[in-house]
């Protein structure tokens, strides 16, 4: 459905909706937007008089470093409009009149709960009299100077240097902020407020991250097929991602970690946020008191069924009770105290996701890439608030008819660097970054606006995420759970994932867009996957369909190239000109687009 049709027809739906897991703690003026974070002012000693202040009290504290990175302004130095990406700015029409379209990418018809539905953002160049300039400038330097001083193995020893532990496993980044630099203690408590990383990478065969104690930390990873296009490793970079629940998911009904009741809890999310039946070990449902496979009796389950039926609301005690699904152990307590909800789509609050963007390496015997140690980026978000599908519905619609009042207004991102920033629908993201020595430091406030439009604005998005409802199935190896180190095939001999109606998702991509990136800058795969005459070579496809490394895994020698022209970003410090790799000034993007513009695509729907 068209946005704006959606604007004059969803308030009466909104309100069927109001009663699937709605928090009763919840203000209907605020629950749609995460509080913003108290940020604490500057220390003074309330003891001390006019006359024996010390000299240091009256110093101004810089939080701006030596490459001129400012961590207090909550002002974008360069974009204001940072969360409109650079592959918003690609050119959809080329120099013959063909037409490329990968915009449904990201801008696609929703399922709800997400109700930013947005196939018409494939037809027109929708921005602001601000963001119709492209601010990404990256994008059309010549690095070709910079690369050729960096040399194949230099490259390589960069690529496999650990950036994230010590080698005795302590974390670097989080050893450095519980001894934060005064420069990134933007409120001068003398603490670093925001998220310090906790996740180990030492994965057991289940997936669990564990710390050198051998405890469990709670995180968890997964395999995935990659999203389309940029996070393809053939374009730049090899990623990983983690999930986490909040603790009373771990644990059993008296407060007891039980790993048993974890896993449970982590195929009941996973069949929410999918909206499918989840297989599972064979689980004895008379110990949990849930009736996992929906048969109507407590027995032995092997799956999770997903149905889900309306539970019902007390307007008398404000509760909701009789859910179809339900959580098992703590968890099950507090969803019948409604401390913690439930809803197809939805993931529990204080959720959090744990993202590594990393570098490409080559593998032992040289003939294909592998994962590198080094991180580009560490990225991390945490579901902070419950919202209700008629909260989050209000909030697509405040947010639709702003842009029709206000064309050329611009979004308000709350936050800052030690928070991280809000999405406005209950989640808050946080990002550290390769500093010009290699190590990780905190983005700032434009440094991670960049990453708030994704999570908070289109329709490909499944409650602010990407990937877990991507997530390997039970066909899969370990059942999809598994760090990427651990498969020694990677990626090689997974068959094509599907649309959701049926058709072939890789396929499409290369067909819509007649190029494997949104840029059209591969050269790679066209030359690989397109006859000289723009048709995509059958023999090829065939092979990608049972074998996405076909597609996705770039060869040595463009690995290393894409390697090197993110490390020249890196030496420069210039992400908020653009993080995106290449070489050659990129020319299939606009400098600047005209509002409103058709971009002459046919929209994609499933």
């Amino acid at each position: 459905m068209n946005k704006k049709i959606l604007l004059y027809t969803a308030t009466v739906v909104a309100v069927g909706f109001g009663l699937i897991a709605c928090d009763p703690t919840d203000s209907p003026a605020t629950a749609a937007v995460t509080p913003t974070p108290t940020v604490t002012p500057t220390n003074t000693d309330q003891n001390l008089t006019d006359d024996n202040t010390t000299e240091e009290t009256n110093q101004t504290i810089s939080h701006v470093d030596a490459y001129g990175i400012d961590y207090k302004t909550v002002f974008a130095q360069n974009n204001q409009a940072a969360y409109i990406t650079s592959q918003c700015y690609t050119k959809t029409e080329d120099n013959e009149g063909g037409v490329h379209n990968p915009c449904f990418t990201c801008h696609i018809n929703s399922n709800e709960p997400n109700y930013i539905n947005d196939p018409d953002l494939q037809e027109v160049y929708d921005m602001s009299e601000y963001s119709k300039i492209n601010r990404f400038t990256n994008l059309f330097k010549d690095r070709t100077d910079a690369v050729l001083t960096i040399n194949d193995n230099d490259i390589l020893s960069y690529v496999r240097e650990d950036n994230y532990k010590e080698a005795n496993g302590t974390i670097k980044l989080t050893q450095k902020l519980n001894h934060i630099p005064s420069v990134w203690d933007i409120n001068e408590n003398g603490k670093w407020d925001g998220y310090k990383p906790d996740c180990y990478y030492n994965f057991d065969s289940e997936g669990f991250d564990k710390d050198p104690q051998g405890e469990f930390t709670g995180w968890r990873a997964f395999g995935y097929y990659p999203f389309l296009g940029t996070f393809w490793p053939t374009n730049g970079s090899t990623d990983d991602v983690l999930i986490r629940l909040a603790e009373v998911f771990w644990q059993d009904e008296n407060g007891s970690f039980d790993l048993a009741i974890y896993k449970l809890n982590l195929a009941i999310v996973e069949s929410l946020i999918k909206q499918k039946d989840i297989v599972i070990d064979t689980a004895d449902e008379t110990i949990y008191g849930v009736d996992l496979d929906q048969n109507g009796a407590l027995s032995t389950a092997n799956t999770i069924k997903y149905k889900w039926v309306q539970p019902t609301f007390d307007v008398s005690t404000m509760k909701i009770s009789n859910f179809s699904m339900s959580y098992v152990g703590k968890a099950k307590s507090l969803l019948i105290t409604n401390e913690y909800l439930i809803a197809p789509g939805l993931y529990p609050k204080n959720t959090e996701f744990l993202h590594t963007v990393r570098y490409i390496d080559i593998d032992e015997t040289n003939a294909t890439i592998k994962m590198a140690s080094r991180m580009k980026e560490l990225r991390y978000g945490k579901k902070v608030k419950w919202n209700t599908y008629a909260q989050l519905q209000n909030a697509a619609l405040s947010e639709i008819k702003e842009k029709d009042d206000f064309p050329d207004r611009l979004r308000t991102i709350t936050g800052n660097t030690e928070f991280g920033l809000q999405t406005g629908l209950g989640w808050i993201y946080q990002g550290f970054i390769e500093d010009a020595t290699g190590e990780l430091r905190p983005q700032n406030y434009e440094e991670t606006l960049y990453c708030i439009g994704c999570h908070s604005g289109i329709g490909a998005i499944a409650d602010s995420t990407f990937v877990f409802q991507r997530k390997f199935d039970d066909t899969h190896f370990k059942g999809g759970w598994y760090h990427w180190t651990q498969n020694p095939n990677g990626l090689k001999n997974i068959s094509e994932p599907k649309t959701r109606d049926g058709r072939d998702e890789y396929t499409l991509y290369l067909e819509k867009n007649h190029a494997g990136d949104e840029f059209r800058d591969n050269t790679e795969v066209m030359e690989k996957f397109f006859e000289s005459n723009g048709s995509l070579k059958t023999s090829e496809i065939t092979t990608m369909h049972n074998d996405i490394s076909h597609l996705l895994l770039p060869s040595r020698e463009r690995a290393l190239q894409l390697n090197k022209a993110y490390k020249v970003i890196v030496n420069e410090q210039s992400y908020i000109y653009g993080r995106d790799a290449h070489i050659r000034p990129v020319g299939n993007v606009h400098r600047e687009v005209e509002q409103g513009k058709a971009t002459r695509v046919n929209a994609v729907m499933y």
